[in-house]
């Protein structure tokens, strides 16, 4: 652990070296599977994460744009509703417009005492820290470094009723029994005034959703194959990135949209820090991220079997996304 103290800042890091293994442990372990699998973070890294805001400039991909003017929208009606005086933000990446927006509203409210930035980037929430120290000068900043799904018994004693906020849709991102296992264990986090604002990217046109995750740019393209180089760098492996294409498609049973590299040829990839040599038959595809799509009954019967019950449905006038503010049932 690693804690830096400055005015109004604490940043503190509970990730330790043996723990940083977790791209060897997972390459080895979802590359050797009959269906190769890899989980979604390992594609942020610092590169992945500046392709990933450009994803959110397409003019395709509507979920970030579409979540912010909410929270522009309805953050007095949050503020109002949670009386917050600590926002929590799990994988929070940068200070964006949302969660300006966010802690806006709490601020403008006058109950806003400190901001908790969750982020496996210390850089990222090392920044997030300073810049909201700057605009928000009598909000103390406590900044996390560290895994949601691992460290979140280091979040600090609450300062008032605290909101837990998961956005951008990352919830999608676990596979049902997963995501159902991770919002009870944010339930259990939560005393009786506090909230979790979930967002969540609504079921809808196939089209409209294909799209937003094969933009005409070829950006989320580069964002998937990054991937590829994180592991050429970090193990040694000999992916070559071209003989990959990108693969995006909405699987109506599921409803999620799956998210896959596919070889184009035939080929063995070495992983030298892995003493492994892995074979991809033509046209085979390795899944890098699922992104499911909600229903409000969906949403409702997750948090219902985490033991929380809604106290806000917000969302857009064409209903392409929506925030859930829960509360402990």
């Amino acid at each position: 652990m690693t804690t830096t103290p400055a005015e109004n800042i604490e940043i503190r890091s509970y990730l330790r070296a043996e723990e940083e293994r977790t791209l060897a442990d997972d390459v080895l372990d979802g590359l050797t599977r009959p269906f190769k699998e890899l989980p979604p973070k390992h594609l942020y890294d610092a590169r992945g994460s500046e392709l990933f805001d450009l994803i959110c400039e397409q003019p395709e991909y509507y979920p970030t744009r579409t979540e912010t003017a909410i929270l522009r929208e309805r953050g007095d009606e949050i503020a109002a509703t949670t009386r917050a005086a600590e926002l929590v933000e799990l994988g929070a990446g940068s200070v964006d417009a949302k969660t300006r927006a966010l802690l806006g509203a709490l601020s403008e409210a006058g109950t806003l005492a400190r901001y908790v930035p969750v982020d496996v980037s210390e850089s990222t929430v090392r920044a997030s820290a300073a810049v909201v120290a700057g605009e928000h000068p009598g909000v103390a900043v406590h900044g996390l470094v560290g895994d949601i799904e691992r460290h979140l018994d280091h979040l600090p004693d609450p300062v008032g009723p605290r909101v837990l906020a998961f956005l951008g849709g990352t919830v999608g991102n676990f596979l049902p029994g997963a995501r159902r296992r991770f919002l009870r264990d944010l339930a259990g986090r939560l005393q009786a005034e506090d909230h979790l604002l979930i967002g969540t990217d609504l079921v809808k046109d196939p089209a409209v959703l294909e799209a937003a995750y094969n933009d005409a740019a070829g950006v989320t393209a580069a964002f998937n194959r990054n991937v590829l180089t994180v592991m050429n760098r970090e193990l040694g492996a000999t992916f070559d990135l071209e003989a990959f294409e990108h693969v995006a498609f909405f699987d109506r049973d599921r409803q999620w949209i799956d998210i896959r590299l596919r070889a184009l040829v035939r080929q063995w990839v070495d992983v030298p820090a892995l003493d492994l040599a892995i074979d991809f038959r033509a046209r085979e595809e390795m899944r890098t991220e699922i992104s499911t799509k909600f229903t409000r009954a969906r949403v409702e019967g997750d948090l219902g079997a985490a033991g929380l019950e809604p106290a806000a449905w917000l969302t857009d006038p064409d209903g392409l996304y929506a925030l859930t503010l829960a509360r402990p049932r």
